[in-house]
């Protein structure tokens, strides 16, 4: 059977399975409602975590997953926690692994040109999706440009606002939190390295204050560039108009180490902005069609654990597999089983990640200190508590 399968949604995981299908030989198409390559060229960039490496180097032909290696940066070797004074409360480190089960750092644009390349006839732009159909047992895509296109299988990768989720499970939730945090980067100069703590540049770190209220800062470093991202949040934050988030921040910090708040006062403000927290509602399962959805579109998460683009591209890995293996319909349903199960378990922790982010249970905040400080003093206990760190 020839098989054909268009993908709605040029991102990391609808480009992912694009290459994937397209090494292994299956006709795909992807449908992407940016105009030209070039409209996405911002973000920050991305940590990819040995999930999304394995899934990566899986679809990937081996000359790009070796152009992803090279021009992939180091994000830190490890995580650490302590608290608003930089006092240390644990440091669990990552062992050194193969290029394919390691961590890397990667700007967004360089990926997104890494995923692009070879896919020139595969790629459409200019495509912003309207509706599907199914007729005469295959599917009938519909476009803004009135457009179309036929497929065998349709996958909605168009990110947390898919339209396709909004007609193939429109009672599919995507809510606010409630949580607001304000992220930024500090550029990474000679200058800011004399004064910023080595530590803060080794790997990751959570700051866990004794106010209802968190930190997170990770380092991102390649060839060309460089800078250490921080994201604050805290319970009933307020951001007054007018007011720059950056200012809010530091008022905030004011009574923590004064490198933390050095990190934030001397953040430009064009790099500081207002970051609503939302998330994907879990649902139950569905009858499976040759309709189907990957990544944002169906599990967005909050930012707090950092595995949304990770597990995205677990997405593409897994669907790519079964439509290589299997019948259309049995790959889709075998697909959407193994997706639920990983994809909204990865919804739940980050929720609730973000919700111990912000909490304001002065005893449980005590009380996880303890804990850290206690695998920080048993190396037995915390090998065992972070055996699989960072291999969600």
């Amino acid at each position: 059977m020839s098989l054909h399968v268009a993908v709605v949604g040029g991102g990391v995981g609808g480009l992912c399975l694009a290459q994937g299908l397209t090494r292994n030989g299956v006709s795909v198409s992807v449908h992407e409602r940016d105009v030209t390559p070039t409209d996405r060229l911002q973000g920050y960039r991305l940590h990819i975590s040995p999930v999304g490496a394995r899934a990566l180097h899986e679809c990937l032909p081996p000359e790009l997953w070796e152009r992803f290696v090279a021009t992939s940066g180091r994000g830190g070797d490890g995580f650490g926690f302590v608290d608003e004074r930089l006092r240390r409360l644990l440091t669990v480190d990552n062992p050194a692994a193969e290029p394919s089960r390691a961590h890397h750092s990667v700007s967004r644009i360089t990926l997104r040109e890494v995923l692009l390349t070879g896919l020139d006839d595969v790629v459409r732009f200019g495509r912003r999706f309207t509706r599907y159909e199914h007729v005469d047992g295959g599917v009938t895509v519909h476009f803004a440009d009135g457009t179309s296109t036929r497929c065998d299988v349709l996958v909605g990768a168009d990110g947390a606002n898919s339209a396709v989720r909004a007609q193939y499970l429109p009672h599919a939730e995507r809510v606010d939190t409630g949580i607001t945090a304000v992220a930024g980067r500090l550029p990474l100069t000679p200058r800011t390295r004399a004064w910023l703590p080595p530590e803060l540049l080794a790997h990751a770190h959570s700051v866990i204050p004794r106010a209802a209220a968190g930190m997170f800062l990770a380092p991102h470093e390649s060839a060309d560039d460089g800078y250490l991202m921080w994201a604050y949040a805290a319970d009933g934050l307020v951001l007054p108009p007018g007011r720059p988030p950056r200012d809010v921040v530091a008022d905030a910090v004011a009574g923590w180490h004064p490198d933390l708040l050095r990190v934030v006062r001397e953040s430009p403000h064009g790099a500081v902005s207002r970051w609503p927290i939302r998330t994907s509602v879990p649902v139950d399962p569905w009858p499976a069609t040759t309709v189907t959805l990957l990544g944002d579109a169906i599990h967005s998460m909050t930012p707090m654990r950092g595995i949304g683009a990770n597990t995205a591209l677990r997405d593409a890995m897994t669907l790519c597999r079964n439509l290589v293996e299997r019948e259309p319909l049995d790959a889709v349903a075998d697909y959407e089983r193994r997706m639920r199960e990983y994809g909204f378990a990865a919804v739940t922790a980050s929720l609730r990640s973000a919700r111990q982010f912000v909490s304001g249970n002065a005893l449980g905040r005590v009380a996880f200190k303890s804990v850290l400080r206690l695998f920080e003093a048993v190396p037995p206990l915390k090998r065992a508590a972070f055996r699989d760190h960072g291999l969600d």
